[in-house]
């Protein structure tokens, strides 16, 4: 009888250990998968960063060039630098997102301070900064696509049956998309043949 219980108490550690070998196979692999998954998630989000950044970059040069040309445009040269400063201070998706519309407005109103100056027109490093600028926005929009893209992936596998248990439990979040707000969707137009 003694024996038997032994049997029974040996076979139910035998079960709990089976049971939590099993359950750490299939956990250990789902939250991998999950954190690598995060991993895109950070590494788009970084490349938007850098897109972003290197539109910033140019934005000194084009403010410089355009000083030379205006004597009267302090406050849209102003506008474009703090424009800048904002894409440089923007800590989230969403407050990359303001500030990088923010840019594009600013930059337009340079556009507009461009039809007062022919002159700024001709002048070859401020087209040359104008078309570096066109080549960052076409940067930006893939890489905005890409990284929410990589959020799709992210946050469809923390729905999904049994990785939304273990996501929860490990605490992941949903990815945060990137999203430009309905007037950063019209597309500024660039004349300067007028």
């Amino acid at each position: 009888m003694n024996k038997n219980k032994k049997m029974k108490g040996f076979s139910a550690i035998i079960a709990i250990i089976a049971i939590a070998v099993i359950l750490l196979i299939a956990i250990v692999p789902t939250y991998n998968n999950l954190a690598t998954s995060r991993e895109n998630v950070n590494k788009a989000y970084a490349q938007v960063q850098n897109v972003v950044q290197r539109r910033a970059d140019l934005i000194p040069n084009l403010v410089n060039t355009v000083k030379g040309y205006t004597d009267h445009e302090e406050d849209t040269l102003t506008k474009v630098t703090n424009a800048r400063a904002g894409v440089q201070n923007a800590n989230s998706p969403e407050e990359l997102a303001e500030a990088n519309e923010e840019l594009t407005r600013a930059v337009g109103d340079i556009n507009v301070v461009v039809e007062a100056y022919p002159e700024l027109k001709a002048d070859t490093q401020f087209v040359a900064l104008m078309d570096e600028l066109a080549g960052s926005e076409n940067r930006i929009s893939v890489e905005r696509k890409n990284y929410n893209e990589a959020c799709q992936e992210f946050n469809t596998k923390l729905v999904r049956f049994p990785t939304n248990i273990i996501g929860k439990i490990t605490g992941f979040k949903q990815a945060e998309y990137f999203q430009a707000s309905e007037s950063a969707q019209e597309v500024p137009t660039v004349d300067f043949n007028k």
